[in-house]
């Protein structure tokens, strides 16, 4: 015997799908609306003035989408223990990376953060003159990558890195690339970790682009541990690699800040 959708489930996966194409039509349209300004600026003021404005305005736009997504497309939140980051100076910023929004979340509560992105995107038609305007740094060298972000921080940036390279392919974490370790030491910065977790795989490295997500979809970023940065480069990345994977795995990993605590992992 044939079982069928009932008239209410079927409308639920219809507002799934518009929500999916809602969503990625809001950012798209985002993006477009700040590209001509973003390119004119990037050619007329200097760094000085151009990359907080460029980082501002990427801030500003992407807590607004986010915002509609919440509103609009059954999208559920909780970034808060990010808010206690915002004062606190140079970090290197360090999380899990899960899905394609994990820079989107980030990036709408540190509006001084800079990302480490792949070079593709830094030309892409576009982010790429936002990007390049806000001064995001590109990953394809991995010396560059380390004196630029240096650079950043030295100017009271906060630099964010996915020590994975890509997304995450084999649960709770990918290995984690070994420059993380050069690059933690070459800064001299604390290393703060953030733990990334959702209810669904939306946007994973194996979710295919044209699926609906199951809403609602919820996302909780928590504050882990705060490294030192390291005397030994090469000792450092397994120790992060292990930080995340048992953090990841029990839902613990609160270390330094009292906003991280009392929180919960969604999956």
């Amino acid at each position: 015997m044939t079982v069928r959708a009932s008239p209410r489930r079927l409308g639920w996966r219809l507002y799934e799908l518009i929500a999916m194409h809602l969503g990625i039509a809001s950012l798209a349209f985002l993006c477009l609306l700040w590209h001509p300004f973003a390119t004119v600026l990037s050619g007329v003021l200097p760094k000085r003035w151009g990359q907080p404005l460029g980082r501002w305005v990427i801030s500003w736009g992407l807590k607004a989408y986010l915002g509609l997504l919440g509103t609009l497309c059954a999208c559920r939140f909780d970034l808060s223990a990010l808010d206690a980051l915002r004062p606190q100076g140079p970090l290197l910023i360090v999380a899990n990376h899960p899905t394609l929004l994990d820079a989107v979340l980030i990036a709408s509560r540190l509006p001084n953060v800079v990302c480490v992105m792949k070079a593709s995107l830094t030309d892409h038609l576009l982010l790429g003159a936002a990007v390049r305007l806000a001064g995001y740094v590109r990953n394809e060298v991995p010396l560059t990558m380390i004196l630029e972000s240096t650079q950043v921080l030295s100017q009271g940036g906060q630099v964010l890195i996915f020590p994975e390279g890509t997304r995450t392919r084999h649960f709770p974490i990918n290995a984690c690339l070994p420059v993380m370790g050069l690059m933690a030491q070459r800064c001299g910065v604390p290393i703060q970790t953030l733990l990334i977790e959702f209810s669904s795989p939306y946007l994973g490295k194996e979710w295919p682009f044209w699926r609906p997500p199951s809403l609602p979809l919820h996302f909780n970023i928590r504050l882990g541990r705060r490294f030192d940065p390291p005397f030994d480069a090469v000792a450092f990345t397994p120790v992060l690699q292990a930080y995340f994977e048992e953090s990841l795995f029990s839902g613990n990993g609160s270390d330094t800040c009292p906003k991280a605590s009392g929180q919960h992992p969604l999956h």
